[in-house]
């Protein structure tokens, strides 16, 4: 295993720092969906196709 994986598994004992990677993680998936969704409004994308993304990033946010 290399130093960066040993220090994550280390570092992801301590529940502080678990919380604070997990709500940078899940704040990352939704910016990295929204902006997805904002090309595929410009980009002219078929409406039941951006319904579909709006509903998937919805049932995201309400798991968390």
């Amino acid at each position: 295993m290399n130093v960066a994986k040993e220090y994550l598994n280390h570092q992801m004992k301590d529940s502080a720092f678990q919380q604070s990677f997990l709500n940078e993680k899940t704040r990352l998936d939704i910016e990295y969906q929204l902006e997805e969704l904002k090309l595929d409004i410009a980009g002219c994308k078929p409406f039941n196709e951006l319904i579909g993304k709006i509903d998937r990033i919805e049932r995201f946010v309400q798991r968390i």
